[in-house]
Order: C-alpha cells, then structure tokens, then sequence
C-alpha cells in the first residue's frame, strides 16, 4: 500500500515469501491480512514491533472479537499471530517470540445437515421402468447421487474416478483421496445398477477424445466438473422432492453408517479421514436424533 513505509513493506514482502514456501495462496493472503492488522495496532498503541508482548497481541485480539469477530476467525488470527511472531524472532526482529503463550480459541464446529433414511430412500427410489429413459442428464444425475451416498466420497473424489476404478466382482471403487491417499471403498448394489445404466445408457452419448477414461463425463465430452456435479445433485434431489449438497449426502451416509450400528474405526477408512476426531462429529449429529426420537416418544421424557 502506498502509505506504508519502505520497511514495512519491505517485511511483509520478506513474510510473503516465508508463507509461500508451503502455504496455499487462499492462507498466504489471510495471514497477511493479519499481520498488517497487528502491525496497524501496534502503530495505533505507540508500541512499534519492540512492544509487540503477549499482552500487545491479547489486546489486539479482544479488539477483533468486539468488533464481532467469529469464532473461526479468531481462531485463524491466532495461527497468523504465532507464524507472525516466530518469523520476526527467527529474523531477529524481535528479542522474545510471545506466540507460543497465546492460547487458540477452540473453532466452533457446527453439525452437518443430513437427510433422514427415509427421505434419502424416497428421493432414490426406482422410477424408471427397464429400459425407459435415455436422457444422458438425468442418468448421470441419478447415478452421482447414488454413488455419493452409497461411498461417502467428497464431490471431488468422485470426479476423478476412472472407469476402471469400479470393481464390480469385489462391489468396491478404488478413491485417490486427499494428499493422493488411494483407499478402498465399498459400494452397494443400487449404486451399481444406477452406474451401469449411465455407462450403458448415457455416457456412450456423451463420449469423445477429453473425456478420456472418465468415469463421469460433462455435456462436451471431457471429465465432468465439481460445479456440474454439484448442479446434478441438486437438481435430481429437488425433482425428487428434497434437496443436498453433495457433502450433505457424505454426512447423511456416515450417519446413516453410525445409526446402522457401523463401528466409527470402519467410518474413518470409509470416509478417508486422516484424524478419528473429523469422524466423531457424526457421533454427535446420531445422538441429537437420537435425542429427539426419545423426547417426541417417551410419555416421561
């Protein structure tokens, strides 16, 4: 910014550089972001960077959560101060790092919407008789969502799937998950029928050279979009009376798993969750409905 002084932005760029060694650019921006806003305080409070003590950096963030700062944000703003302080310390622009004493604010983490069984058994129950209906759309649709539900793949995921990923003997597909973690999934048998009448009946109308060995295909031919599979989903869910996001059918799946009696060990390898704290939160959604099943049926709830 042209007000800030060669200094100043000679340590910004120099931070810009540290971030990006192996930060994404959305967290490179945030936390810059961040910094600026701390060093504006700084200024603001007299204190320059040799003021910049735990209780400069508490200052500040009280001053962020009464101007109604959310939870997560204050939660981001803390990681951005503790990369911030332990940069200036490593480069010797400050005698102490304060970061390491600053506590985090624990980030809310809402429950996921799910679908009830019954609802999701609605909306995918068969209603194309054999052999009618060849718009290459609607199958493609009926099959995303069925195979989104059926596996508990993220929307992107599912995208990258190959044919040759669905093994239909062993009723499993092969998912190169996050950090090209490849894991094993199975898949029930209405999924596969949904996928084999998109493979024979629609995909067929759609194929050429980009699509290469795609699974799913877009209206051009080449590997179908996350944006074109979520506009699927919510267009065959909406005809079909309800409506979801593709990860709202991931959480109605491993709730739907939990409420079944699946173990929550099983869940995780299913859902490739590196951490069995990103699983327990289904958990949590199966006993709020549990909860509201006892006090809408129990005489003494």
């Amino acid at each position: 910014m042209s007000g800030e002084s060669a200094e100043r932005r000679e340590l910004l760029e120099d931070l810009r550089g540290h971030l990006a060694v192996d930060r994404s650019p959305h967290t490179v921006r945030a936390y810059l972001g961040d910094a600026r806003a701390l060093l504006d305080h700084l200024d603001e409070a007299g204190r320059g960077l040799g003021g910049l003590d735990l209780a400069a950096l508490r200052d500040w963030l009280a001053r962020m959560h009464d101007r109604g700062a959310g939870r997560s944000t204050m939660a981001r703003r803390v990681a951005a101060a503790r990369v911030f302080t332990a940069f200036l310390y490593r480069t010797g622009r400050i005698a102490h790092d304060p970061g390491p004493q600053l506590a985090a604010p624990r980030a809310h983490r809402s429950l996921p919407e799910v679908l009830g069984q019954s609802e999701t058994a609605a909306a995918l129950a068969e209603d194309r008789p054999p052999g009618a209906g060849t718009d290459p759309a609607g199958l493609r649709g009926r099959a995303v969502v069925e195979l989104l539900y059926a596996t508990g793949i993220r929307v992107a995921e599912l995208c990258a799937l190959d044919v040759d990923d669905i093994d239909r003997d062993r009723r499993t597909v092969r998912v190169q998950g996050k950090g090209g973690k490849e894991r094993v999934v199975p898949v029930g048998a209405p999924a596969l029928e949904a996928l084999d009448a998109w493979l024979l009946e629609g995909r067929p109308h759609l194929t050429a050279p980009p699509g290469g060995p795609a699974l799913f295909l877009g209206a051009r031919g080449g590997r179908l979009g996350t944006r074109s599979a979520r506009r699927d989903v919510h267009a065959y869910l909406r005809a079909h009376g309800t409506d979801s996001a593709p990860h709202g059918l991931r959480h109605s799946a491993a709730t739907h798993l939990l409420d079944g009696g699946a173990d929550l060990r099983s869940v995780q390898e299913i859902l490739g969750h590196a951490s069995l704290s990103s699983t327990q939160i289904y958990t949590h959604v199966s006993i709020e409905r549990l909860t509201r099943t006892y006090n809408q049926a129990h005489p003494r709830a």
